[in-house]
């Protein structure tokens, strides 16, 4: 079987890329390992500046133009007049995207598994019935994720990596929360975002500063001080690449976080993969086509990873930054966009 352009992942960034390509009349097969689209570790945050004004206001669980912001020594709230931040269901999202892939014209298969990649093809094996196919391609999109095939096929390592840890727990709070604490969650965050039904309680950090079994620790220490058991709830933890190396390589393309195009800072990565994806499919369906979104995109990448590195030196300057970077928010010098991966 030969197809032009190969997409494996169908997260938000291979789906937004196999839409723009069916639409461009382009022959596209999006692989996914995973029978149902769309779960993930994740918080399910969008931002204004990036998604919000995307999504369908069905698919917006709750918006919040108010954000909590916690340090050691600051409780802020800074407001803004629209929602700066909404949550969303990751299932529901990657429903919505993976419809709108197939109406345009793209194939998605679900529950096949990438065995090998070869130089123009690659040999899947489907989950429910064992058989063994080979699948010839023009382009290769990797949008697989941090433990993308792609990315160690082209032997990319990926040496930067955050680690998000997530509990998905029944409730209903009305406020969106934010925790700095250097000693609990490294140079990363603890989170409290309200679903419908559910709270989304996580952390996230540079793997250098926390490891992951002392970040879950933490965690659930921190969790427990705020009224919240977590030690009854499944934990959910994943590896988020933000170690760029580019995302053009001759006939093969890699979207998200399988380019390391997440925010080591924040950890966002619906964002980044989406654009990415978008733009990917608007190169292969012109190779002309101007790079300047996708520069944009690298060069925020890019601030948040050397943010990353200077407030990984030491755990004191990392409070510092935290506290300075609080009461820029809270006065107005900082904008909350800026922190955002949107350009």
């Amino acid at each position: 079987m030969h197809v032009h352009t190969l997409i494996i992942g169908a997260g938000p960034g291979g789906l937004a890329c196999a839409k723009i390509l069916a639409e461009q009349g382009i022959d596209t097969i999006v692989l996914e390992r995973k029978k149902v689209i769309g779960p993930k570790v994740c918080a399910g945050g969008i931002t204004w500046s990036g998604l919000i004004s995307r999504v369908p206001e069905t698919l917006a669980e709750k918006s919040f133009p108010k954000q909590y912001i916690k340090t050691p020594f600051q409780n802020i709230c800074i407001q803004e007049k629209t929602a700066i931040i909404a949550t969303v269901n990751r299932e529901k999202l990657g429903q919505h995207m993976a419809q709108l892939a197939h109406d345009a014209g793209a194939k998605i298969r679900t529950g096949v598994i990438v065995r090998k990649i070869h130089t123009g093809a690659l040999l899947v094996i489907d989950k429910e019935n064992g058989t063994e196919e080979e699948i010839s391609f023009d382009n290769l999109v990797g949008a697989d994720g941090s433990s993308s095939l792609v990315r160690r096929f082209l032997k990319l390592e990926s040496k930067r990596l955050g680690i998000g840890i997530n509990y998905q727990i029944p409730g209903d709070v009305p406020k969106m929360e934010w925790h700095l604490n250097n000693r609990l969650f490294g140079n990363g965050y603890a989170w409290i975002f309200p679903h419908v039904d559910t709270i989304s309680i996580g952390a996230y950090a540079d793997r250098k500063t926390m490891a992951p079994g002392k970040l879950k620790d933490n965690l659930i220490s921190w969790a427990g001080k705020q009224g919240y058991d977590l030690k009854q709830h499944p934990a959910h933890a994943e590896y988020i690449n933000y170690d760029y190396q580019g995302w053009h390589f001759a006939n093969i393309f890699l979207v998200g976080d399988a380019a390391g195009l997440a925010s080591g800072l924040t950890g966002e990565g619906i964002y980044p993969a989406i654009i990415s994806g978008e733009q990917i499919a608007l190169t292969i369906a012109n190779p002309d086509h101007s790079t300047a979104i996708m520069d944009g995109l690298i060069s925020r990448h890019d601030k948040h990873s050397r943010m990353v590195a200077i407030s990984g030196k030491n755990g004191l300057l990392n409070s510092v930054l935290a506290e300075l970077v609080t009461l820029g928010l809270r006065s107005g010098m900082i904008k909350f966009g800026k922190l955002e991966m949107a350009v």
